[in-house]
Order: C-alpha cells, then structure tokens, then sequence
C-alpha cells in the first residue's frame, strides 16, 4: 500500500472510531460481548485445494485468530475499522455486506453505520459511500 494511501485509510478509520464517539474503553465497557465467533471457512470452502496457505490464512489466521483478538481491540471497533477500510479501497462486493452485517452483530447501530459512511464519503470518495450505503440500507433495514 502506498505512504498516501495508508495515511488516507488510518485517518478515515480514526475519524471513523472518534466521529461516532467510540472508544476502546466505552466499546467494550458499555456494549455487551458479542456473540461466540462462528467459524469462517469461506477460504476452505472456495480456495482450499487450490490456494491451501491462503485459505489457512484467511480463516484461520484472519477470522481465526486475528478477529478474536478482543482484549486488543473490541469486536465493534474491529468492525469499523474493517469496514472503513473496505469502502476506503474500493472492496465494493460481498465482503463489504458480510462485514457491514458482522458490525451490526458486533453492536454497530443503524444510526452509527450511517455517521461512519457518511465521514468515509469524505475521505475515501463519494460514489464508494454510496456503494456501501446500499448494502448498509439492506442490511439494517433488511
């Protein structure tokens, strides 16, 4: 990732934690533990015999042991930086809506997700906003 566009997706996930006034501390003091992590065997499932590595890294490491990382980082908070940082490069697809409807399961409100695409619009490009306002709309309004 080039030097401008880590600093473009650090300060849209930034923005994006502080402009819903979130915190680590008040995210996992005040919101209730999310639900025991399913296990994701996308990467198994669709890659396994022929990107074995990747599909270890991408369920195991990744969704694995990474996302349950939550003395680290509170699952809420993990959520939006994933998210943030989806519509920031431009994942646009499915994953995008997987991981919009996992904040919803990791207690990002209606009217939260709505605040941190709007402040994504102005860092990461509005037609990418409105892109993931669709799938948002879709996923908490059903």
């Amino acid at each position: 990732m080039k030097h401008s566009a880590l600093r473009k997706f650090a300060a849209a996930a930034v923005l994006a934690v502080s402009f819903t006034g979130l915190s680590m501390v008040s995210a996992s003091a005040a919101e209730p533990a999310p639900a025991p992590a399913v296990k994701v065997t996308a990467g198994h499932d669709q890659l396994g015999s022929f990107a074995p590595e990747f599909a270890h890294l991408n369920d195991d490491v990744l969704f694995g042991e990474v996302w349950s990382r939550t003395d680290k980082l509170p699952a809420k908070i993990r959520s939006i930086v994933t998210v943030t940082s989806l519509v920031s490069s431009g994942v646009l697809d499915s994953s995008l809506k997987f991981h919009i409807m996992k904040a919803k399961e990791n207690g990002v409100k209606k009217e939260e997700m709505a605040e941190i695409l709007t402040q994504t619009a102005f860092y990461a490009g509005w037609p990418k906003a409105w892109a993931a306002f669709r799938y948002a709309k879709e996923v908490y309004e059903g």
